[in-house]
């Protein structure tokens, strides 16, 4: 395990899980060794994390003055870290206390700051502190599960003199969105991770200066994102939101069904949410509620593309298309629901995909833009095409589904084992829609205004080609071409299939 020596001399280790852009996290505790934070649900798999041991606490040393483990103390701990790592600004990210790090050294180095995740932050360093009344009413939400009247009881007996490590114990169920098998052992491992006399020592007197602390976050113009658990009781969202006032440039997001630990309740859901935090290249907007990401690249005064990719692919799929586009578009490569780093749904028929695409057009304005699909994408894109004829300019269907009833019908697929870049339910869903589409997805195609070309990927496409001939055949004044790929025509041809593309704009008359 990697070590450093900080400004006093103390000996810190810390671990690197996963790889790419280096994320500096801070564990929460007080004074709790940071392996609990694991890979923080998957998110090892977007960047490097660079997991800090606190001085005393898992490998790194204990420091000859115990007093210099106050939060306010450790901040030269964290700027020691950065240098040792030899980065100019750090991404950091910092958990429960450890987001209180996190603030103070945002305040005291704001210039050092790329970009800053608070999860599940109490806001004592920014003054905003959840009372013990706010705390028994917020864990009320959990009145209906089986466990809560005894972990109530027990926690009303909790007095003010009971040991850290009682107080953890009967705290847990509640720091949890749902207290399973694989909270009850992540909650036993933060105890075995804690050390409790240094604890005691964090919020010592004088650790914080909320009225300073605010007010030299003013000069931090890094984007900050505060996400809070719905059903975390310090801080409860309302208080996250408080804490997220206090910067000039935050992002509040509260984690359906989680509670104080998030990536442990919803691994997929946490990683997500700050995967595209984290990423300069993906944006986010919000569709009906379900929050949508996508990759924007190109001149923004540029005239506008959609690409809407295929099942089980996601935004990435269009990087190769995407740069050339961005020459002279400005591409928006989007992320349907249950895919990338957009929301998981759980609704993902073909017309839920057709709304999320008509949703993401109207949120930013892309009323005529040129939409470029691929297979199940393309599917939902000329469903939207014939719903609101005038909502797309230009439409481009790659290896679209012509919606005839598949003979012999797909049977019924088992998941694959592992983990998956999309949520399965999509299979089951669509494939039922495939085997036995509604007879008017294919009578509305002749309602279809927008200019249409149909590529095809030959014979060595699944599709069978007469089919794709024929939803051109329905589509007034549609152009067929057939570019010999298979069925990822974009990614196979990538040449051949921006050619098709540009010359149809041309003819379009962009």
């Amino acid at each position: 395990m990697p070590t450093f020596t900080t400004h006093d001399g103390t000996e810190l280790a810390y671990r690197v899980r996963g790889e790419g852009e280096p994320l500096v996290c801070l564990a929460g505790g007080p004074m709790r060794g940071a392996g609990h934070l694991g890979d923080l649900g998957g998110l090892s798999a977007h960047r490097a994390l660079v997991l800090l041991d606190a001085r005393g606490t898992g490998t790194s040393a204990e420091p000859v003055d115990p007093g210099t483990c106050r939060r306010d103390r450790q901040v030269g701990d964290v700027e020691a870290l950065r240098a040792h790592l030899g980065l100019d600004r750090i991404d950091l990210l910092g958990h429960s206390a450890g987001g209180n790090l996190a603030v103070l050294y945002a305040a005291a180095h704001p210039e050092r700051i790329r970009s800053l995740v608070l999860v599940a932050s109490p806001g004592r360093a920014l003054g905003v502190v959840t009372t013990d009344e706010e705390g028994d009413k917020a864990v009320e939400v959990f009145a209906d599960r089986p466990w809560y009247p005894e972990a109530r009881a027990a926690l009303d007996a909790t007095g003010p003199d009971a040991p850290l490590r009682r107080v953890h114990e009967v705290a847990a169920p509640f720091a949890h969105g749902r207290w399973g098998a694989a909270a009850q052992e992540h909650a036993a491992a933060c105890g075995r991770e804690t050390d409790r006399e240094a604890a005691s020592v964090h919020h010592g007197e004088g650790a914080h200066d909320p009225e300073a602390t605010r007010r030299a976050l003013g000069a931090l113009t890094a984007p900050v994102l505060v996400l809070a658990g719905e059903y975390d009781a310090g801080p409860t969202p309302a208080k996250a939101a408080e804490a997220a006032a206090c910067f000039p440039h935050a992002e509040l997001v509260v984690q359906p069904g989680a509670g104080h630990f998030p990536w442990v309740d919803d691994a997929d859901a946490f990683a997500r949410t700050v995967a595209v935090f984290l990423d300069p290249a993906v944006r986010t907007v919000t569709v009906d509620g379900v929050r949508l990401a996508h990759r924007v690249a190109g001149a923004e005064d540029a005239r506008p593309v959609v690409l809407v990719h295929g099942r089980g692919e996601n935004s990435t799929t269009w990087t190769r298309i995407g740069e050339d586009l961005a020459a002279d578009h400005r591409v928006h490569a989007l992320d349907l629901p249950g895919h990338g780093l957009s929301d998981r749904t759980g609704r993902y028929g073909f017309e839920d995909f057709r709304d999320a695409i008509g949703g993401f057009l109207r949120a930013l304005g892309l009323v005529g833009a040129t939409v470029v699909a691929h297979s199940m994408g393309a599917g939902a894109a000329h469903l939207l095409a014939q719903r609101e004829p005038g909502l797309i300019g230009r439409l481009v269907l790659e290896e679209a589904p012509a919606f005839v009833p598949l003979d012999p019908p797909r049977p019924v697929t088992e998941r694959p084992e592992g983990p998956l870049t999309f949520d399965w339910d999509v299979v089951p869903t669509t494939d039922a829609q495939l085997n036995a589409p509604d007879p008017a997805w294919r009578e509305g195609l002749a309602a279809i205004t927008a200019p249409t070309l149909v590529i095809a990927g030959g014979p060595t496409s699944h599709i069978p080609q007469d089919q794709l001939s024929g939803l051109a055949d329905r589509i007034p004044g549609a152009r067929l071409v057939t570019i010999g790929a298979g069925h990822l025509v974009h990614t196979t041809r990538p040449a051949a299939f921006l050619a098709a593309v540009r010359e149809f704009e041309d003819q379009a008359g962009v």
